[in-house]
């Protein structure tokens, strides 16, 4: 799992439009990276157009946003139109990405156990520095709470 101070990983997955999107390419600037569990659910939608919704502060305060999950790039396809959502959602069916960022795992839900992704934010600097992680994400607040750890590290 990778730790504060350390360094973004040289990762690269495919995004909701089929491109390749490679974790480097974004030195450089502010980068929010999201895992959530599923597409087009209520926490996970509720998530991504908070996201969504808070682009042009994200966006002025020089922050980028990238949403990971197992789903499919045409899962994110249809998400991401549904929703309208600008931002890339990378897909990572073989979870090498989101083992690499130690966010998948044992769950529990209405009494079951199961394996899947925890919800969590990774908040890097402009140098590629993960300074921030956010364990229990405001799902309906993400946007604001993303800048407002940003700025407090100013």
């Amino acid at each position: 799992m990778i730790q504060l101070g350390e360094k973004l990983p040289p990762l690269a997955l495919k995004d909701q439009r089929d491109q390749e999107v490679k974790l480097a390419d974004f030195i450089g600037k502010k980068l929010a990276i999201y895992f959530y569990p599923k597409d087009d659910t209520p926490g996970c939608t509720a998530q991504a157009c908070s996201i969504q919704n808070g682009e042009k502060t994200l966006l002025k305060s020089g922050i980028a946003v990238i949403g990971v999950s197992a789903d499919s790039t045409n899962s994110h396809k249809k998400f991401a139109q549904k929703y309208q959502l600008a931002f890339p959602l990378l897909s990572d069916p073989e979870k090498s990405v989101i083992q690499a960022f130690g966010v998948w795992g044992s769950k529990k839900f209405m009494g079951k156990t199961y394996d899947g992704i925890h919800r969590k934010s990774f908040l890097f600097d402009e140098l590629g520095t993960l300074i921030h992680i956010i364990e229990k994400p405001d799902t309906k607040n993400h946007a604001e709470e993303i800048v407002k750890i940003f700025d407090n590290f100013q």
